[in-house]
C-alpha cells in the first residue's frame, strides 16, 4: 500500500513583476513568501506538491498535521481541510498520480467544463499603471479583469484609462472591500459607473452585514453585487436577496461545500485561491466541477515574475485549460524552487511609505503607510470616491523633510494644502 515518507517544506520568495511590486509594496508585500510542499512516497519518483502562501491563506500547514500524514496513504487524507492549504493540496496532487487521474476525479462530481474562466488582477493603481496592466492582460490572453477599487483615487478614471487600451469585450470587476461604508454613499457611485459598459461585478461596495443597504443597492444597479460567502450567513443572504453571488475560497471540502449551496440557489461565484501555478492548477481543478464557478477565477497568477511550473497554463480568450495530467497536472520546475529559496525568518520588512491623498479643491493627507490611511477612511473620514481624487506614494528618500512628515503622519493624519 502507498504510503507517505517524507514531508519537506520549501519556502521561496517569488517576486513580483516589476509594476505590481511597485504598487503591492503598500499592501501586499508578503505575498511573495510562498511554502511549497513536497510529499515523498515509498514509491521511488511518486511525488505531490501543494503551495501555501504564507502571509494569505485560508489555513497554514500545522507542525502537527506533517506529523500525522506520515506513514498513511494520501487517499486516506483526502478532504480534511484542517490540514492546511499546501499539504491538503499536495496530497491531492499525489493522489491522482498515483491513480493516474486528474484532481478534479478525487471529488466525486461531474466534470462540466474543459476549460475555465480566469482573471486578471490588480491591487488598486493609478489610472495610468491600470492601463499598462490591462494591456499586458490583454496580450496573454486575458478577457476579465478584477481591481481594487478605492475612495483615494477616481475610479472612473481607472475604468476609463483601461478602456483605452482594451478591445470592448474586455470586462472589469470591482471590489471595494466594503469602503463605499454605506448605500448612501454607494447609491451615486455605482449608478454612473453602471454607465460604462465594460463594468460586469461590484464586489462588497458596503459593510456585508448591512443586509438593507445592499437590497437597496441591488434595485438600484443593473450590476450584480458579490459577497465573500458567509457573511451574512448564507440563509439569510438568499432569504434576504442580499446579493447575486459569491466570493467562494478556503480549503477543498469548503470550497466544494459552499459551491454545492451556490448552485443549488443558481448564485455564480468566483473561485478566489491567491498563489502561483501551483494554486491556479487546483483552482482550475475546482472549476471544472463546480458549475456555478462562472465568473472568472482570481488566483493573482499575473502579479508574479514566476509560475513555478514547466510549462505554463494556457490562457485562451480569457478561459484557462483546466490541466489534464495526473494529479494537478502539472510539472513542478525545481530549478525555479532552488533560485527562490528562502532562509528564515519568513516575512519581509515592509517598505516604509508616505502616502499623500489630494482632493478636488487642494486638500491633502499624508499618511503614514496603508493601513493608517484604511483606518481613516473605514472610519468614513475620507470623502467617498470623489472625481479627481488622487495618491503619491513617496518611499524614505533619507532626507530630514521626509523623516520629519514620517513622524508627524505616524501620530495621525497630517492635514495639509496642495
Amino acid at each position: 500500500m502507498l504510503k507517505i515518507t517524507d514531508v519537506e517544506r520549501i519556502v521561496v520568495r517569488v517576486p513580483f513583476t516589476p509594476r505590481c511590486q511597485e504598487w503591492n509594496a503598500r499592501e501586499v508585500w508578503q505575498w511573495q513568501i510562498s511554502e511549497v510542499i513536497r510529499l515523498a512516497t515509498d514509491v521511488p519518483d511518486l511525488v505531490g506538491y501543494g503551495e501555501t502562501i504564507l502571509h494569505y491563506t485560508w489555513g497554514r500547514v500545522p507542525d502537527e498535521a506533517v506529523e500525522r500524514v506520515k506513514g498513511h496513504n494520501p487517499a486516506e487524507l483526502l478532504g480534511d481541510d484542517t490540514l492546511g492549504a499546501g499539504l491538503q493540496m499536495a496530497l491531492y496532487d499525489l493522489t491522482g498520480k498515483a491513480l493516474g487521474v486528474p484532481a478534479h476525479h478525487l471529488f466525486n462530481l461531474p466534470r462540466v467544463r474543459q476549460w475555465c474562466p480566469i482573471s486578471w488582477w490588480n491591487i488598486d493603481m493609478p489610472p495610468e499603471a491600470f492601463a499598462a496592466e490591462a494591456a499586458e492582460a490583454v496580450s496573454r490572453g486575458y478577457t476579465s479583469h478584477k481591481i481594487k477599487a478605492r475612495p483615494w483615487w477616481d475610479v472612473e478614471e481607472q475604468v476609463e484609462a483601461i478602456g483605452a487600451v482594451t478591445p470592448p469585450h474586455y470586462h472589469l470587476d470591482l471590489d471595494w472591500n466594503q469602503m463605499l461604508l454605506n448605500a448612501g454613499n454607494a447609491a451615486p457611485v455605482l449608478s454612473r459607473l453602471d454607465t460604462y459598459e465594460r463594468v460586469r461585478v461590484y464586489e462588497s461596495p458596503i459593510m456585508q452585514r448591512d443586509v438593507e443597504g445592499l437590497r437597496r443597492l441591488r434595485r438600484l444597479t443593473t450590476r450584480p453585487i458579490a459577497l465573500h460567502f458567509g457573511n451574512p450567513p448564507f440563509p439569510t443572504v438568499v432569504r434576504e436577496e442580499a446579493c447575486d453571488g459569491f466570493v467562494v475560497g478556503g480549503g477543498v471540502s469548503r470550497v466544494l461545500a459552499q459551491g454545492t449551496l451556490a448552485a443549488a440557489f443558481d448564485k455564480p461565484f468566483w473561485l478566489q485561491m491567491v498563489g502561483t501555478g501551483l494554486t491556479t492548477a487546483l483552482s482550475l481543478q475546482l472549476g471544472a466541477v463546480l458549475p456555478m464557478a462562472q465568473w472568472p477565477a482570481v488566483n493573482c497568477l499575473n502579479i508574479y515574475s514566476d509560475d513555478l511550473l514547466v510549462e505554463p497554463i494556457e490562457i485562451v480568450g480569457g478561459y484557462a485549460r483546466v490541466p489534464v495530467g495526473p494529479g494537478l497536472g502539472i510539472e513542478v520546475d525545481e530549478a525555479a524552487l532552488v533560485a527562490y529559496k528562502m532562509d528564515p525568518p519568513y516575512d519581509l520588512p515592509w517598505p516604509r511609505l508616505l502616502l499623500s491623498v489630494t482632493w478636488p479643491g487642494g486638500q491633502v493627507r499624508h499618511y503614514a503607510g496603508l493601513r493608517q490611511l484604511r483606518e481613516d477612511a473605514q472610519a468614513g473620514n475620507v470623502p467617498a470616491q470623489e472625481r479627481g481624487v488622487r495618491m503619491a506614494v513617496r518611499a524614505d528618500d533619507g532626507s530630514p523633510e521626509w523623516a520629519e512628515l514620517y513622524a508627524q503622519a505616524q501620530a495621525g493624519p497630517v492635514h495639509d494644502r496642495a
